[in-house]
């Protein structure tokens, strides 16, 4: 068993004070397979001040050995692949194939689109006898969660890198193995010590004091709006950027005129993905009343084909839960989904058939929802779909759009021109048609308590850059 340690300066330290041990288990047997020596406030000290030691220095090195680092990262990314995927498998029971072919390739995804943007990007630009310049923010903390950790890690270290901004990483407690490895890759490419920096901890201590650091000019979390709303309002006494992407509770508007055998298995597939346990899972299925009776019966059909099983078998089948903590809050939300009087489908609460250890649930589908229920308003993070019936295009866009949340939203119709007029009209930061996917080059972030700022490709780098402009730099 491996006790996982900080990366700061470009060494492996143990933690500065004596604190918890905190376990990692795998969810698909409940085994303990590493822990972790959490981290304190003292050493987000010292991996802060690594970083700002090693940021003037950075910031000036130039921009082609910079991108010359991240394609050394990349090479070793694509070489240690199998490792990567093993480690998300074993820390947060992702299957197997969608382990290596999505999630941990998301790695080199992220590092190849943050390369192609920063060539692109037009770093500095004359305007009459000024000169606007784009910089490294600075000193960056980064925070990171469990369901996504390398897509959401790359999402960040690639443009922070390539920008010239060094790093805090703290990624989830619960999905360190990978974080881990990211280390490993870094530390064999040769990064200036100090520039990429990592504290194990929980949010309470080693992410509020990343906060509340004065010496972090930026802040970009992704995880649930309860917790970015404490990043921001921490952050706020100093007045650093914050980037956040937040929770969703994305509506999938199937008209009648779709073709509902496509339709509702491309949705069923992406809700059910990853265990349901994606941001931007659409989790709230309007569809129009006409076909709304034949759409529960397919949605009955698909779901109950949904195979649950070991993540590290390889197939198309849907793994576990990521810990206790999530089984326990998905089979709260289905018991709530009863009590409120939605039709149960199919699913429900217990475990998966045919398991008696790890976070295996049913996959679940509720009928006859309406949008003032717990199940639609709140965010469960389970492969659990609750169905609402509308009557007319107009009423779709206000439920679609009746929710805290605005992140992405999905929308069936062999109509094109309605597909985008309504797409246009749906407050989300991604909208897909037609089972339309989002490449690493798209913006990705959301509206309303879903988040501010965009990740992926160039937005996700002029994040991490701010604009200078130097008046008078050219004779007038």
């Amino acid at each position: 068993m491996k006790t996982l340690q900080h990366y700061i300066d470009g060494r492996w330290v143990s933690p500065i004070e004596p604190g918890s041990v905190f376990p990692v288990i795998n969810p698909a047997d409940e085994t303990q397979v590493a822990e972790i020596r959490m981290g304190s406030a003292a050493d987000v000290e010292l991996a802060v001040a690594a970083a700002h030691r090693a940021f003037a220095s950075f910031a000036s090195t130039p921009l082609d050995e910079r991108l010359e680092m991240l394609r050394r990262l990349k090479a070793i990314f694509v070489r240690r692949i199998d490792e990567m995927a093993d480690a998300i498998t074993t820390e947060m029971g992702a299957p197997h194939d969608m382990s290596r072919d999505a999630q941990a390739a998301s790695g080199p995804d992220h590092i190849e689109a943050t390369l192609v943007a920063a060539l692109q990007l037009d770093w500095e630009t004359r305007i009459g006898t000024s000169n606007v310049v784009r910089e490294p923010v600075g000193v960056c903390g980064l925070v990171t969660p469990w369901n996504w950790p390398i897509n959401q890690i790359m999402a960040k270290v690639a443009p922070a890198i390539a920008a010239g901004c060094t790093v805090v990483l703290k990624p989830s407690e619960q999905a360190p193995l990978s974080a881990q490895l990211v280390a490993e890759f870094i530390d064999e490419a040769k990064l200036p010590p100090g520039v990429f920096n990592m504290v194990h901890g929980t949010g309470p201590a080693v992410g509020h004091a990343m906060s509340a650091h004065p010496l972090i000019e930026m802040m970009s979390f992704t995880g649930s709006t309860r917790a970015g709303i404490d990043v921001a309002k921490t952050a706020a006494d100093t007045v650093k950027r914050v980037a956040q992407e937040l929770g969703g509770k994305s509506p999938n508007l199937i008209f009648a005129d779709a073709d509902l055998e496509r339709a509702l298995g491309n949705s069923i597939r992406r809700c059910f993905y990853n265990t349901g346990q994606s941001c931007n899972a659409p989790t709230r299925m309007l569809v129009e009343r006409s076909v709304y009776e034949q759409a529960v019966q397919i949605v009955r059909r698909l779901a109950e084909a949904t195979v649950v099983g070991d993540p590290r078998l390889p197939g198309k089948h849907i793994g576990p839960l990521s810990s206790r903590i999530q089984f326990e809050r998905v089979q709260a939300y289905m018991q709530i989904g009863i009590d409120e009087g939605a039709r149960l489908v199919t699913g429900g609460p217990g475990r998966a058939q045919g398991f008696e250890r790890g976070y295996y649930v049913r996959p679940t589908v509720f009928a006859d929802v309406h949008n003032q229920m717990r199940i639609a308003r709140e965010e469960i993070f389970g492969p659990v779909l609750a169905m609402i019936p509308f009557d007319s295009l107009e009423e779709a866009i206000e439920i679609g759009n009746d929710t805290p949340y605005g992140l992405a939203a999905y929308l069936h119709t062999s109509d094109m021109s309605k597909a985008h007029a309504v797409a246009r009209r749906l407050r989300a930061g991604s909208v897909h048609i037609n089972g339309a996917g989002q490449g690493y080059a798209e913006p990705f972030g959301g509206f309303k308590q879903s988040g501010n700022g965009r990740e992926c490709g160039a937005y996700g780098l002029l994040e991490f850059l701010e604009l200078k402009s130097i008046n008078g730099y050219y004779a007038a």
